[in-house]
């Protein structure tokens, strides 16, 4: 998310703004153009990991027309945005995190005294002393599938005879 934050920043000059509280749990987001390839054959809501002490607003998005937000969360924020014009992919929460990845932040972040807490919608009960409940893979697969197979397999131009 740190990367997608700095690089709206160098192309289209996009600030990221400091949250109040980290922003921290597994967040039910919704799918907002339901045509993009990008979320083909999602479910109209999903989960998403979410772990961010920043975040890019809405209405700064809304400022440059070639970007477009793809999904986004009513608690959580923005969490995917394109470019219309090129093959630009700004992804703003973690659906690549492991299912431990947030209790292994969370417990650094107590042993770390930092304020912080208990990982929303993330363990049972929401009791940090049960086990978390993985609500993310199918979509976070789907996603890094479809990023492959349609921004990257079917549109990188290439010449079988040079390669060797």
């Amino acid at each position: 998310c740190w990367s997608a934050q700095a690089a709206l920043q160098y192309f289209h000059k996009i600030p990221k703004h400091k949250l109040p509280k980290k922003m921290f749990g597994v967040f039910k987001h919704r799918v907002n153009k339901k045509d993009a390839i990008l979320l083909r054959g999602f479910d109209n809501e999903f989960w998403v990991p979410v772990s961010r002490h920043t975040e890019i607003r809405k209405e700064d998005i809304a400022k440059v027309p070639e970007l477009e937000i793809l999904s986004e969360s009513k608690e959580s924020g923005i969490y995917i945005v394109r470019n219309k014009k090129t093959r630009q992919i700004f992804t703003f929460n973690h659906s690549e995190y492991d299912p431990e990845t947030l209790k292994d932040e969370y417990k650094k972040d107590i042993a770390d005294k930092k304020p912080i807490d208990v990982p929303k919608n993330y363990f049972q009960d929401n009791n940090p002393n049960k086990k978390p409940i993985m609500r993310w893979r199918a979509h976070a697969n789907l996603l890094f599938t479809n990023w492959l197979n349609y921004y990257v397999y079917q549109q990188t131009p290439y010449d079988l005879d040079k390669i060797h």
